[in-house]
């Protein structure tokens, strides 16, 4: 009989909803817009674009006003999947290193079933996604490059499939992350969402007026062109549209509660784009190492686990997310990987997190002796060269503080970032040879 009621008050306690809610691994979903920077986006203050579901995440969750991708595509993929610094494993543009190990591969080994949709650009045929542990891919440059937008081409699940009937490549996708959700609903998932859009070409949307159906159907590779801005309005449109949908299905699915959403843009806003922000005409600066190249929005949505609204302004880059994903979902990260990340979870409860500085390489391919490199914190960024720049005050980096007579700078932060860049650049050095061999055996594309 006491056997019986002992057990009887397990089984309670074990089944509580609020212990269940804490002992329950959460889905994880991580959307990455392509080529859209901050300064674009209505929660960090533009008024230019309507983007009410990305706004949305920020209400229902936290926005990180200090947050900095890689200047361009690549180098920013890299280093969001596998949590290591672009000085360590980058080896050209449209590769990622075959021995690398993602947050798929990790999460894939802890039980999570996991799905990739969207843009790829990281070479190695079908095959490739899942040995970077997808299960399940729905991708567009993956083995060629047709129409991304109108009349898509795209790899799923080890097939080429074109689409000619007046379909839209973001819907195609989306459609894919929906229906993924809704089969795996029932255990632990990973929604890697690298976005294909707003990259150019800028062209009209199926919520625009000039919308063809038509468009591109017989072409075999992207048509080149369509970078002026004339339809960049429509395209953050339907970008924050197609977060919206995937929002929603997890509403539909009851998984809302359970489900982390880390949502972030890839690099800055192509230089074509002007965008009215901060009582200054902003432009794009896509491939640039200034902010207006790196600083993108980056949003943490977890209704069950993060109070709505917050705003922090701690330092966050790409590295980052690795171990933060791993964090929230109870994995340990090998310490052999040796990731370069701080995971963000601490920061979801309100404590603090060590990240005195982000560090940035950057060689769009690949090329170990003409890399940038600088360190930086929330105000200041020091280059290998010496440079030094307040970006608050200067983030066209026109005033190098370091040719002042009386520089004026907190000299004990420019002092750590100097001393955190000659720590990097000397792993740098480090890594050199590797680097070399393995871009002499991948070669450039």
């Amino acid at each position: 009989m006491l056997r019986f009621a002992v057990g009887t008050a397990l089984l309670l306690v074990f089944s509580s909803p609020l212990l269940a809610a804490k002992t329950q691994r959460p889905n994880i979903v991580v959307i990455m817009a392509d080529d859209i920077g901050y300064e674009c986006l209505g929660c960090y203050g533009s008024k230019a674009y309507p983007t009410p579901n990305i706004d949305r995440l920020a209400a229902e969750g936290m926005r990180f006003e200090n947050a900095h991708s890689q200047p361009i595509c690549t180098p920013s993929r890299v280093q969001i999947m596998t949590g290591i610094y672009n000085n360590r494993n980058y080896i050209r543009f449209g590769l990622l290193d075959p021995q690398a190990v993602t947050f798929a591969n990790l999460l894939r080994d802890a039980g999570y079933q996991t799905c990739i949709a969207g843009k790829w650009q990281l070479d190695g045929g079908f095959e490739r996604p899942g040995s970077f542990g997808f299960d399940h891919y729905c991708l567009w440059q993956l083995t060629r490059r047709p129409s991304r937008y109108p009349n898509p081409g795209l790899e799923i699940d080890g097939k080429e499939v074109d689409f000619k009937n007046g379909e839209f490549g973001p819907d195609v996708v989306s459609d894919y992350i929906c229906d993924f959700m809704e089969t795996h609903q029932d255990k632990p998932f990973l929604v890697y969402y690298p976005m294909i859009a707003p990259h150019w070409p800028f062209l009209p949307t199926p919520d625009h007026a000039d919308w063809d159906p038509t468009m591109w159907r017989d072409a075999e590779n992207e048509p080149g062109g369509y970078k002026g801005p004339k339809y960049w309005d429509a395209m953050v449109r339907y970008t924050d549209k197609m977060v919206g949908k995937v929002v929603d299905k997890l509403d539909e699915l009851k998984l809302r509660e359970k489900t982390l959403i880390l949502w972030t843009g890839d690099n800055g806003t192509y230089q074509s784009v002007v965008t009215p922000f901060q009582g200054r005409d902003y432009r794009g600066g896509k491939g640039k190492t200034k902010d207006s190249g790196t600083h993108v929005g980056f949003l943490a949505s977890w209704p069950s686990t993060i109070e709505q609204g917050k705003v922090a302004a701690g330092l966050v880059d790409f590295s980052d997310v690795l171990p933060t994903v791993l964090d929230v979902a109870g994995v340990e990260v090998p310490k052999k990987l040796e990731v370069d990340g701080v995971s963000l979870e601490p920061a979801f409860h309100g404590d603090q997190r060590d990240k005195p500085y982000i560090y940035c390489w950057y060689e769009r391919d690949g090329r170990r002796g003409k890399a940038s490199q600088h360190t930086r914190d929330s105000q200041y960024k020091v280059y290998a060269g010496g440079e030094v720049y307040d970006v608050i005050q200067d983030p066209l980096e026109k005033n190098n503080l370091a040719q002042a007579m009386q520089p004026s700078y907190d000299p004990e932060r420019v002092t750590m970032l100097r001393q955190a860049l000659e720590k990097h650049m000397q792993v740098t050095k480090n890594a050199d040879a590797r680097q070399k061999t393995l871009q002499g055996k991948y070669g450039k594309k």
